[in-house]
């Protein structure tokens, strides 16, 4: 059960996220946290207002990182640079600062690309977190693992008296559902992305793409041998498939739940570092 901060932050995100640019806009004085999720496959730019409730934001499928690294520089700031005119536009306030996030164990050099981009599309790089710990920080947990299953890799906290004290970032995410269900049904790779994303289909490929889900779970269940743990706390894009969360629980033993739409919980707790 979410706590009632939680849910309305999480309810926020979804009503000026999702609704894109004629969704409502939150209430602002003007002071806002920005934060720019540059994911896989997912690219999500969000802005809070001064009590941490998301107030607009904006999202796009594109795939300008790869496991963390940005491979498609220019891509990626032209991007951002669209997603941010998008949310200024709607909140008629220029954005000047942003904090963003990477995976766990991702070169510095690579960071460092991340924070660049940010620069290119006119933000001033405020923070640079890696993503699990950005979930926990919107989540709050006491204790617990986060588990981010985004684009191209599989992230995990794991939380004690409130701190994070273990992270891991493995490959294998929602590009991996794609690739299976691309070679499953002898399909391009952009249909299956959509295929997959399309909830008429999703009970049709649950079993193709089944493995890949029990890979993650071995993954968790793997990296949290040793730890006390009650609960996993399932967020990304990936999680939003139907099914996942008792795939992983099957695997790991261990209740996982899901908080509200799991694609916003990283850029939010991004944002909060801002």
């Amino acid at each position: 059960m979410l706590n009632p901060r939680l849910q309305e932050i999480l309810s926020a995100a979804g009503k000026v996220v999702v609704a894109g640019k004629d969704g409502p806009v939150g209430k602002h004085n003007g002071v806002l946290h920005v934060g720019v999720d540059l994911g896989t496959a997912y690219t999500v730019v969000v802005a809070l207002n001064e009590d941490m409730i998301p107030v607009a934001g904006a999202y796009r499928f594109a795939q300008v990182v790869r496991d963390g690294v940005v491979v498609d520089f220019h891509g990626a700031i032209q991007l951002v640079r669209e997603l941010k005119t998008l949310v200024e536009a709607r909140l008629e306030v220029k954005l000047t600062s942003a904090a963003s996030a990477y995976p766990p164990g991702v070169a510095l050099a690579e960071v460092r690309a991340t924070g660049h981009v940010l620069e290119g599309a006119g933000l001033e790089c405020s923070k640079l977190v890696d993503e699990a710990t950005a979930a926990a920080t919107l989540l709050q947990i006491d204790k617990g693992v986060v588990l981010d299953v985004g684009g191209g890799t599989t992230k995990l906290a794991v939380v004690r008296n409130g701190k994070v004290i273990h992270t891991a970032d493995e490959p294998t995410g929602g590009t991996h559902f794609s690739l299976v269900i691309a070679g499953a049904l002898h399909i391009p790779f952009m249909d299956a992305e959509k295929k997959k994303t399309d909830r008429r289909h999703q009970a049709e490929l649950f079993m193709i793409i089944r493995p890949v889900m029990e890979k993650v779970g071995t993954i968790v269940a793997r990296h949290i041998a040793g730890y006390k743990v009650d609960t996993i706390y399932l967020v990304g894009g990936t999680a939003r498939f139907p099914g996942i969360e008792g795939v992983i629980e099957e695997v790991t033993g261990i209740k996982t739940i899901i908080p509200g739409d799991p694609l916003f919980v990283t850029p939010v707790g991004i944002a909060m570092h801002n």
